[in-house]
Parts: C-alpha cells; structure tokens; sequence
C-alpha cells in the first residue's frame, strides 16, 4: 500500500493528475492555470505534461469560464474548473445556478453535467474581501448542485477524482489556509464516500460538526476541553450537500449536545440547517439546544483584525460551557 505525506495543495495537483491520466476527456480551465499554475500552485506543471488543449489559460471572465464548461460538458467532457478566490465566483452566478444546477435534471439526465467547480474558500491568509469569503451556502440551497468540503490531503486527493467522475455538478471548496499543512495521503485506496461525513474524533458528551478550515479548530478544541474532563466527538461534515445526516444524528443521540463550527455567517447558513435538521430528527435525545459558532455577519475584514474574526478555540470552548450548562 503506497503512502506519501504531502501537502494539501500537493495532494490536490496529485489527484488531479491522476484523473487526467485515466480519462482524456478531462480538461482543467481557469484563470493563470497553465503556465503559472494558479494562484496557489494547484495545477503546478499539469499544462506542461497535458499540454495547453486539456489545461486551458482563459480571461479574466468567470461567466465565459463557466458557461464554456457547460457547454462542454453536455459534450461528454468531464471539466474542471478553477475560481482563483472563493469571492470571484459570483460574476459566474447565473450560469451556475441556471444552468450548471439544472440541466442534468432538466433534461431527464440526457445530459450529464460532469463539471467540478473548484473554490478556494475561507479565509486565515492576511487577506480582505473577496479572497477570503465563504459562500458555501448561496450553492447548498441551489438544487442540481452537490457540495463538498475536503479538510486534509487524503481527503482532497481523493474527493477531488471522485467528484471529477461524478455526473451530477459539483462545488468543490478547498480551505486555503490548510493548502500548506502536510499529512499522509494513501494513494491506493479511497477512506470514505464522496458524500459522508467522519467522526475524526470519537466523545461522549457534546458533538461537535466542522467543515473545511474549522476540522482543525474543532480538533483543537477537543484537546482543551479533554485537560477539563470533557469529551468532544468531533465529525467532519465533508459534504455539504447531500448532508449525511444519518452520521451527524448517530452521534447527538449519544452525546446528547451539538456544536457547530463554520466560518460562514450564521444567517441562512450549513450551521443553521444542520441544527435545524439534527433538531428535527433528534429532539427527543438532546439534552440542550444546537448552537452554531459562526463568524460575524459583516464583511471579511482586514488582515490585523481577521483572528477576532473567525471561530476559535475560545469561542468554542464558549458554547461547549453553554451546551455541557443546560445539565446544571
């Protein structure tokens, strides 16, 4: 069984070779992707070993970006494409939301919609709006689209070829602050479903469900409340949309107490609904309400002033006091 550590953004460029490898009809588009090999290195030398017709250098045009890919894809292509910055995606909003999210369904699966929209997301790199957004939530309410999260390189080596030979259309968000942290990658054997969660680490008394940059925060939270006799299950939600409610639900009815940890907003978002569904389905077992720590609903701030910003141990280990409270 072959092993390697690498990085996140290493595991990525992997795995993305890898599904070139195995399919020609595989093209990556983007925006400095080829010769560069994007903003953060991502497709770093995939133009040079593909060449310049599977690994497209395009405009500063996210719309024309997307709906060439469309176009493509109901070609028979499987396409992926790069956003630079989670915060550029909106000039393509349209095309995604009326096209990309429905034609598969539209057409009575006719059309396949094999097109992988990767989104660097999320912020913890010193930089403003628009480079460090977490817009997940504007794509799990849009039906036609599935939403993945990967958190460590293993994940996203794999989660990223699995999505590619996917035939619904996928968001794919990648935590950029976690694109330098090293961890091993099995290049032999997939750990996991695209679309199911994972405990990460298993607890008896408050579940605590993350995504993306926040496993990190989670996990860390869960060896501070371990030193003050509290046990935290902390799950990686993975996928976004479909949730897999089922794992999320398994361990409330044991713990009792649900945390969430985004660093989106808290209005209208995966937080909320995953509280809300977990509510619904758990109500009998809980023993204090679903709480969801969130970033502020404010835009993205400046560098000095963005640790403030986003969910911390401290802000966690808050809620945790609040939920293990209601027993009190």
């Amino acid at each position: 069984m072959a092993k390697q550590s690498m990085t996140m953004a290493k595991a990525l460029n992997e795995g993305l070779r890898r599904a070139m490898e195995k399919d020609r009809k595989v093209l990556l588009i983007g925006e400095d992707i080829g010769k560069l090999g994007g903003v953060f290195r991502i497709t770093d030398g995939l133009q040079k070993d593909f060449g310049e017709d599977r690994v497209i250098d395009a405009p500063l045009a996210e719309s024309a970006i997307v709906g060439t890919s469309v176009g493509l894809a109901i070609r028979g292509y499987r396409m992926v494409v790069e956003i630079q910055f989670d915060g550029f995606v909106y000039p393509a909003f349209d095309q995604i939301v009326s096209q990309v999210a429905k034609l598969h369904k539209r057409s009575a699966g006719v059309y396949t919609m094999g097109l992988v929209i990767r989104l660097p997301f999320q912020g913890g790199i010193g930089a403003i709006e628009h480079h460090s957004e977490s817009p997940e939530a504007y794509f799990v309410h849009t039906a036609g689209l599935r939403v993945v999260a990967c958190s460590t390189p293993n994940d996203a080596y794999w989660m990223i070829q699995q999505s590619i030979e996917h035939d619904d259309p996928i968001i794919f968000c990648e935590p950029k602050s976690r694109y330098w942290e090293k961890g091993e990658v099995d290049l032999d054997n997939p750990p996991y479903g695209l679309f199911d969660a994972v405990v990460r680490r298993p607890g008896t008394d408050v579940t605590v469900v993350a995504y993306g940059s926040m496993v990190k925060t989670a996990l860390r939270s869960a060896e501070v409340a371990e030193s003050e006799g509290v046990s935290l299950e902390v799950i990686d939600a993975r996928s976004l949309s479909p949730l897999d409610l089922d794992t999320i639900a398994a361990s409330v009815e044991k713990t009792g107490r649900l945390v969430v940890v985004q660093e989106a907003p808290p209005a209208a978002s995966v937080g909320s609904e995953i509280v809300a569904a977990v509510s619904e389905r758990c109500f009998s077992s809980m023993r204090a309400p679903g709480t969801r720590v969130s970033a502020y609903h404010v835009p993205y701030p400046p560098s000095r002033i963005e640790d403030a910003f986003r969910p911390s141990v401290d802000r966690v280990m808050d809620a945790i006091d609040r939920v293990m409270g209601y027993d009190q």
